[in-house]
């Protein structure tokens, strides 16, 4: 536990309240008439936090249901959650409250509800006629356990198998028990000496409601006559019971059993089954029975017309198939088909083209909801093809290592990235359409165009169009094909940097004009990529090697008080720093046998085929230095207009010239800061000890992992781990879940200071120095321990004079400096606009073109409005750390305000947005809370508590956008986007499609005259009669508890949230309020009670009346 000096807390305090006082002094001598100037047009009101969509696979499923008349198909998770989905594009997310996991789920057929049954034994009636669905009833079993559920089709009586083996039956419109049971020990009677176990199945015969079939668990099945309230027949066999299912002529049905096999029973017959299949089993030559087999865990059995039925099973296969892949076998008349799935199978369905259970059951599909897919399978096609998913469900085909945001792109972005992504799809899919075709979309109310970028472990980039509230994958990028691939264990020495997925994605730059992309991989390799819609073959891939280490001795340093050399063009610092090549190193070792001057990965040798999209124009790989891996990389930025890279990470910094392919930079982070340096440190020569290695994978909460793999305590991106190695773990102080970030855990001050990282790195064209009367381009790095520098950038003229002189960069000697480490930068102009970065326009890079045509294309795209302007005073730097916020006057760096964000917390993710015609900082703190804040004075707008950090996921996925848009990862197969827009949440009613649309229930199969008149048809049942409180009576009050819920109240619930300044308003309104609401509530109690009786007094009328004729009355 940390010790805290109270002295210096109240110090701290104190130094806050000056700082806090001497700003708001500065900003009123300094601001002068500053705040006429920029008008700020955010306020308060324009901000509410709600969640939007849900996109993805719902993580850990375990149910599944269709809804054969709505086509609405519905899947709950072990967290209790509950997706529903329609048509392509109608989606919707709900939770239980209690996080329970769904043990199944039942639709009321064509009646825009749903029942959930949960494992902590409650039953939900959900109503799907609202567009976010809500419970309109709970029921709490107290004393049994809920095993399985059934719903016969049009009935309102739901049968709730138990634990106990009992049977327990549910109003599902009042949602009350009825007095009417069936005990387990009046099910079997003497038949067997033992308990049954609990109840695996209930189904009514197809052609008698009156007769149930109720399976248990031990292997025995008993035909109940509800009216006589006696069993018709008992099944017994000697294996053990999953599922059960019946011929739709009811006089069949067909059980799944423990081992392997099928048995087929003929009601009338119960001393023992019609058939026997083993359906994986082999076959024994002398007539013995087949080798038992896996237990099948469900069996459907679907009848057509024309031709021999479906029975449809999962499990089952044979023992001795080791390592084979879950399947599901299709067996139809003579033929067995058995499709082999990815994943293992939770549930499936099969879909039918009538609801009525005593029709011919017509089957076209199969939905097998696997544990990290969803597959259709179309039984109308030979060979059983899948259909084409349509829904986003494939963002964790990988897992995801990274991700951004960007709202508003360029109109033109997503048809291109379409034109190339529609050539990657797989044929050989169902030339059906898809059969999931429920529900209506919503209006769109806002259209500009919306891209997320997600980077995964296998090195892949996905692009999907996020317009509108939709997702719809675009186009993949497989950033590993440019490496070798190691095949087997010798090959890898050099990739234990990481112990697995070494080419996973820690770091996405994009230029959405110009289309530049670039990438950094956890194996501290950088590639940088152009688009294109031409095919190309590049023969020798371009590739520059990079010794980042400050690798001078401390015997041979003088006193660190030197002012690093201007680098001479195309070289860095340090003669040695760089090893420029086109072809991969061969060099593996130092003269003392240790490894040096080798990347991590291996750049194939080979000619490469690049397909049209993003095509490689330069890898960069980071080198091992006297035995000690290369750090991975914290921070990365690229500009089109300057043509320049830069990456860094917690030895230096490194700036790459992408069209000249050389290396301009390459500094130790303390050769930044030159003789300007408040820590005074030393450098050193590398230490010769081995450090743990690192990948990219979640971290538990609470810790900050030992050693230095540049463990700087600062945003998600520094901490990227994905898999702990095993040296670490004993280190993980998992009992803490407050995250801590303690600047001095684990890490001496000495080495921490010494390992100062790069944490933000930005382009653009602005004052670098107080006495520039005009901006120039330039470079502005952010360090993790609060420190601002800026380098100048010196660019050749354009055109082909650009591909022959030098880019100069020099550091100008401008230090700023903030409380924690430095996150996001971005520049104002003078009418408090955002400055973007320079860009050049995307152009086709393959067609040859005019020499003229090539130089006016190739001049840079300048953004920023105040270029021309040489004026004082006109931009603003806005620079965000872990701690607080700063705005700075360029060019007299002067600090014109300033916002503590949080004390006890760090910033997690920090961005300068824009959200109606005006721009904002917003913020995601470690604590939970969101944060936004105007812009240039930093004025608190919103501040919500949301989500607190749980994982690491969080952190490293957590984004906002212009718009106010945002998204997180919220499991690792999710992504949950939401809003931070007033406006967003008021129109998100109009936005969200709607899963209930009215349709007419198909006619009933008609019974035929012969049917009629002998009596061969369905029997139909008066449940009422039976079930009903004046049959029955009431059902014992402690077997289950009614808990109405919060029911059909439509509208999105935002956490809006007041500002500081305007707390005390909102109180005294509050007061007044309170008086008022105060009456209102007994108002509507009583008029909730008066509701509530009339609902008593019309539901006695009606069973009064219910049976009397009209003569009658």
């Amino acid at each position: 536990m940390r010790k805290f000096n109270i002295r210096k807390v109240l110090d701290g305090l104190t130094a806050v309240s000056a700082v806090a006082s001497a700003s708001s002094a500065a900003q009123q001598q300094q601001a002068g008439n500053r705040e006429t100037e920029i008008q700020e047009t955010l306020q308060s009101e324009h901000f509410q936090l709600c969640k939007t969509v849900r996109h993805g696979f719902p993580y850990q499923p375990s149910a599944l249901a269709f809804d054969p008349v709505q086509k609405i198909l519905a899947i709950g998770t072990q967290t209790g959650a509950l997706r529903l989905f329609g048509r392509p594009g109608v989606e919707c997310y709900c939770q239980h409250d209690s996080g329970a996991a769904v043990i199944q789920l039942q639709f009321l057929i064509n009646e825009g509800a749903l029942v959930s049954a949960l494992a902590d034994d409650t039953l939900h009636l959900w109503n799907l006629r609202q567009k976010r669905p809500a419970i309109l009833h709970s029921l709490k079993f107290n004393r049994e356990r809920i095993t399985f559920c059934h719903l016969p089709f049009q009935s309102k009586w739901l049968y709730v198998g138990t634990e106990r083996g009992n049977i327990h039956i549910v109003n599902v419109e009042s949602f009350t028990l009825s007095g009417y049971v069936i005990m387990w020990n009046k099910a079997i009677e003497l038949s067997s000496k033992s308990h049954p176990g609990p109840v695996v199945h209930i189904s009514d015969n197809p052609m008698d409601e009156g007769k149930l079939l109720i399976g248990f668990e031990s292997g025995t099945v008993v035909l109940w006559d509800l009216k006589s309230k006696k069993a018709d027949y008992r099944y017994t066999h000697d294996e053990a019971i999953h599922s059960v299912a019946w011929h739709h002529e009811g006089k069949q049905f067909i059980c799944s059993h423990s081992d392997g096999t099928l048995t087929i029973w003929n009601v009338k017959s119960p001393t023992k089954p019609f058939q026997t299949i083993t359906p994986h089993g082999k076959q024994l030559k002398d007539g013995k029975k087949p080798e038992p087999c896996k237990p099948i865990l469900k069996v459907e059995y679907k009848t057509t017309r024309a031709g021999e039925p479906f029975i449809i099973l999962s499990g089952g296969l044979s023992y001795d198939t080791v390592g084979r892949r879950p399947c599901l076998t299709v067996m139809h008349g003579k033929s067995t088909a058995v499709l082999e799935m990815d994943y293992s199978i939770v549930d499936f369905l099969t879909l039918c083209e009538t609801p009525y259970p005593n029709d011919f059951q017509e089957p076209y599909a199969v939905v097998v909801l696997l544990e990290k897919d969803l597959v259709l399978i179309d039984l109308a096609q030979n060979g059983y093809p899948i259909f084409e998913n349509p829904y986003p469900l494939t963002i964790h085909e990988s897992p995801v290592t990274c991700c951004e945001y960007f709202a508003d792109c360029p109109a033109d972005l997503i048809p291109a990235f379409y034109s190339v992504g529609v050539q990657q799809k797989r044929q050989g899919y169902s030339k059906k359409e898809w059969p999931i075709s429920g529900g209506n979309w919503g209006l769109i109310t806002r259209s500009y165009p919306e891209i997320i970028i997600t980077g995964h472990a296998d090195g892949s980039i996905k692009f999907w169009d996020a317009s509108a509230i939709t997702l719809q994958v675009l186009y993949k990028l497989k950033t590993a094909k440019v490496f070798e691939k190691s095949r087997n264990k010798d090959d890898r020495p050099n990739t234990d940097i990481v112990d697995e997925d070494p080419y996973a994605i820690q770091i996405i730059s994009w230029c959405p004009e110009s289309r530049m992309l670039c990438i950094a991989g956890v194996s501290a390799h950088v590639i940088i990529y152009r688009f294109s819609k031409q095919e190309v073959t590049t023969e020798v891939i371009p590739m520059l090697e990079v010794r980042l280490l400050y690798e001078i001795n401390d015997v041979e340093t003088p006193d660190g008080e030197q002012v690093p050399p201007v680098p001479t063009p195309g070289t860095g610092s340090n003669p040695q720093s760089i090893v420029p090549q086109s072809h991969p190193s061969t060099s593996s070792s130092s003269s003392d046998g240790l490894r040096d001057n080798v990347p991590c990965l291996k750049v194939k040798n080979s000619p490469l085929k690049q397909s049209p999209g993003y095509q490689i124009e330069l890898v960069i790989q980071l080198v091992w230095v006297s035995g000690e891996p290369p750090q991975q990389i914290t921070s990365l930025a690229v500009n089109s207009a300057y043509g320049l890279v830069v990456f860094g990470n917690c030895n230096g910094i490194a700036m790459v010239d992408y069209l000249q392919k050389t290396v301009l930079l390459n500094l130790g982070t303390i050769e930044l800061y030159g003789s300007n340096d408040p820590y005074r440190r030393e450098p050193r020569s590398p230490r010769k000890t081995r450090q743990p290695s690192g990948g990219l994978c979640d971290i538990n909460e609470g810790t900050v992992v030992p050693e230095d793999r540049c463990k700087s305590p600062t945003s998600a991106k520094m901490s990227r781990k994905l898999s702990l190695p095993t040296e670490l773990k004993p280190d993980l102080d998992v009992k803490d879940n407050s995250f801590s970030r303690s600047r001095s855990s684990s890490v001496t001050s000495i080495d921490k200071e010494s390992r100062e990282a790069i944490s933000a790195l930005h382009f653009c064209e602005t004052f670098t120095r107080k006495a520039d009367t005009s901006p120039s381009p330039c470079l502005w790095v952010g360090t993790t321990l609060g420190t601002v520098l800026v380098i100048v950038l010196n660019l050749p003229p354009g055109g082909e004079q650009r591909l022959l002189q030098p880019v100069i960069v020099s550091p100008s000697g401008t230090i700023l400096r903030l409380k924690g480490a430095i996150l996001r930068m971005a520049f104002l102009d003078t009418t408090g606009s955002l400055v973007p970065p320079a860009h050049e326009p995307w152009r086709e890079h393959n067609v040859p073109e005019d020499k003229d045509e090539k130089a006016k294309k190739r001049r840079p795209v300048s953004v920023s409005p105040s270029s021309s302007q040489e004026i004082s005073e006109n931009q603003y730097a806005v620079i965000c750390s872990e701690k607080q916020a700063k705005v700075i006057s360029l060019p007299s760096q002067n600090c014109i305000y300033k916002q503590n964000i949080t004390e006890t917390s760090f910033v997690l993710r920090g961005d300068i947005v824009s959200l109606s015609n005006s721009i904002c900082l917003a913020c995601f703190c470690a604590n939970g809370h969101i944060m936004t804040f105007s812009l240039p004075s930093l004025r608190p707008l919103l501040d919500v508590y949301y989500l607190p950090l749980t994982n690491m996921r969080i952190a490293r996925t957590f984004c906002f956008t212009n718009n106010g848009q945002a998204l997180y990862l919220v499991s690792p197969t999710e992504i949950q986007r939401l809003t931070y827009s007033q406006e967003t949440c008021e129109n998100l009613q109009e936005m969200l499609g709607e899963l209930f649309t009215p349709v007419e229930t198909p006619e009933a199969p008609n019974r035929g005259f012969f049917k009629g008149l002998f009596g061969g048809g369905a029997q139909s049942l008066d449940r009422e009669e039976l079930f009903g409180e004046s049959a029955s009576g009431k059902a014992s009050r402690s077997l289950a508890q009614h808990i109405p819920g919060p029911g059909g109240i439509e509208g999105v619930k935002g956490a809006a949230s007041g500002v500081v300044g305007e707390l005390a308003r909102a109180r005294l309104a509050l007061d007044e309020r309170g008086q008022k609401l105060g009456e209102l509530e007994e108002k509507t109690a009583a008029m909730l009670y008066s509701a509530d009786s009339f609902s008593k007094h019309a539901h006695e009328m009606m069973l009064k009346y219910k049976d009397k004729k009209w003569y009658q009355f």
